[in-house]
């Protein structure tokens, strides 16, 4: 007995209401089901931990159906085109998650004959795939011992513990204690049971401590200071990047779409030509000969590590125009949603320019 309970306590109090109280979720099977025999499906469980990545549960339920509706098996996925693929994860946020599904998913079909290793150590050469994600595929998928640490996890162990040290510096002892309180007997649900927890009650501001289910062990709880708990360092101030964004229309309606390279932020998606993104303004860098207009608007946007201001440009060219960079995509087929939220902004807010004008 460690911290002034067994350490198995805390499944023992968890697992009981996860029972009773597991939130229903597209990618889960519940408890009920599991206790009678049903084993989730290791291509959903790992598509739901990629998109859950950063990303909140309301944002992904509607991609995860669309995703698993349109390739219901990590073959078929393998099988789909890129640009057909990151057109569907559009507006999901955090594109490289979407490249690193394809190469996943081939590397799963080509190296594994369609099966996720069941370890995490085989886990973590695939494609994408760090240490919380492998954790949680080997937990909840394969029923292993793993200790599973996303925020919830992470909030609910500083409380009980009463870890003052600020994260991330109190990780490395936050797993260890997940590593030590996860239990050998349906260690899957007791992982779903702590996130759960988190999620609904253990909540960053106003915990429900009064119905937790381990609110008996709980220190922070004791001590009067769960709600200030888990400690966080002060994240510096994000820097501004400027830029410029080109939209050509053709006479006939058709757009002028490029390709972003591989590498980098929205890195695959496509979206309107531009400058770099830069902290000083970048010089002009049309993307195509024309009488460019500047309405004077902007457009605002916020990435993890940066604010980004595009200025917009607007011209409508000839039929004859060519282009230097992108292709121009025929109106009937242009999709607004298939654009990153960034891109999808710009055109919003041309249209609206236009109609002013």
């Amino acid at each position: 007995m460690r911290d002034g309970f067994p350490d198995d306590a805390p499944a023992m109090a968890l697992l009981p209401w996860y029972d009773r109280h597991a939130r229903a979720l597209p990618w889960r099977v519940g408890p009920e089901a599991r206790l009678a025999g049903l084993r989730p499906d290791p291509y959903r469980v790992w598509l739901s931990e990629i998109m859950l990545q950063q990303t909140t549960v309301a944002a992904v339920r509607d991609y995860f159906h669309r995703f698993t509706a349109r390739w219901p098996t990590v073959a078929a996925l393998a099988a789909a085109e890129d640009a057909v693929v990151m057109a569907e994860w559009a507006g999901l946020g955090y594109y490289a998650r979407a490249r690193n599904l394809l190469k996943c998913a081939r590397v799963v079909v080509a190296d594994h004959g369609g099966r996720f290793p069941e370890t995490e150590a085989g886990l973590l050469t695939l494609p994408g795939i760090g240490p919380y994600t492998a954790a949680a595929i080997a937990s909840i998928a394969f029923d292993r011992p793993a200790a599973v640490m996303d925020g919830n996890v992470e909030r609910v162990l500083a409380r009980v513990f009463a870890v003052q040290t600020p994260l991330p510096a109190a990780k490395t002892d936050l797993k260890a204690l997940a590593a030590r309180l996860t239990p050998k007997v349906r260690p899957g649900c007791y992982a779903q049971a702590v996130m759960d927890l988190g999620a609904t009650i253990c909540t960053p501001r106003n915990p429900a401590c009064g119905l937790c289910p381990v609110m008996g062990l709980c220190r922070a709880r004791r001590l009067g200071i769960a709600a200030d708990l888990p400690r966080k360092t002060p994240k510096p101030e994000k820097p501004t990047r400027a830029g410029i964004v080109y939209l050509a229309q053709r006479r006939d309606g058709a757009v002028l779409l490029e390709t972003r390279p591989d590498r980098g932020l929205l890195g695959g998606m496509l979206g309107w030509p531009g400058s770099d993104w830069t902290e000083t303004p970048p010089p002009e860098s049309p993307p195509i000969a024309a009488q460019w207009h500047d309405p004077g608007r902007e457009v605002r946007h916020t990435f993890t590590h940066f604010h980004l201001r595009l200025s917009l440009r607007l011209a409508w060219v000839d039929m004859d125009a060519t282009p230097d960079r992108g292709q121009f995509h025929p109106r009937a087929t242009f999709r607004p949603a298939s654009l990153p939220t960034v891109m999808r902004k710009a055109w919003d807010l041309a249209e609206a320019t236009m109609r002013q004008d």
